[in-house]
């Protein structure tokens, strides 16, 4: 009689507990550039985020090239916070995540332990939608990367949170120290003119999403 194939331990993924299933692997991001290359978030699959696709974050930060290095990375709308650690990967000194969603902000400091980053990361739970009323206090000895990834509704004509979010993007523009830039991933359906100094703006379609980048000098 056979013997039954020898029961093998699961292996573990680097940011700890079991490595995703293969059927899992495209809704746990993984890290595509820098020291942490090829490490893999924790995540939820529970449908609430959507993380930017690899090929757009992967051309966003060959935008941003050398200009990450050194920066205070500043992830809004955060999810899993592929941008912030992809940031912190590449050369970014210290990142900042915004995450309304408190057991998604949990996750987040998750990845954060398991990628053994933890000192150069701060997690912040609450609306960040509220900052565009009073931006609240952040390190400016050094520049500022800002991503603005929200939930794509949020730019439609008539959502009610659109003059909020594009208030945010305005307060962020002008709070930001010099050499910073902020990072807007919208739809192709979104209007750029509403935008606050919207021909200041480069834009590069990557469709379906559409990158923005205000530079300041």
């Amino acid at each position: 009689m056979p013997r039954p194939p020898r029961r093998r331990d699961r292996p573990q993924s680097p940011a700890g507990g079991l490595r995703t299933p293969p059927e899992d692997a495209a809704s746990a991001p993984r890290i595509i550039g820098g020291e942490l290359r090829h490490r893999r978030l924790a995540h939820q699959p529970d449908g609430r985020t959507r993380p930017m696709k690899d090929r757009v974050r992967e051309s966003l930060f060959d935008l941003l090239g050398v200009d990450v290095r050194g920066a205070l990375a500043i992830d809004l709308f955060a999810g899993t916070g592929a941008l912030g650690f992809e940031a912190l990967s590449r050369g970014a000194t210290r990142a900042v995540f915004v995450e309304r969603h408190f057991p998604t902000a949990d996750v987040l400091r998750l990845s954060a332990k398991g990628l053994a980053v933890e000192e150069h990361c701060e997690v912040r739970s609450g609306d960040v939608l509220l900052w565009g009323r009073r931006m609240p206090e952040l390190p400016r000895e050094m520049h500022w990367i800002v991503f603005v990834s929200p939930p794509w509704a949020f730019f439609a004509a008539g959502n009610e949170r659109r003059a909020e979010l594009l208030g945010l993007i305005d307060a962020l523009r002008l709070a930001a120290p010099p050499r910073s830039t902020v990072v807007v991933e919208a739809d192709t359906a979104f209007d750029a003119t509403a935008l606050p100094d919207a021909e200041a703006w480069e834009c590069r379609p990557i469709p379906p999403a559409v990158l923005y980048l205000y530079r300041m000098a």
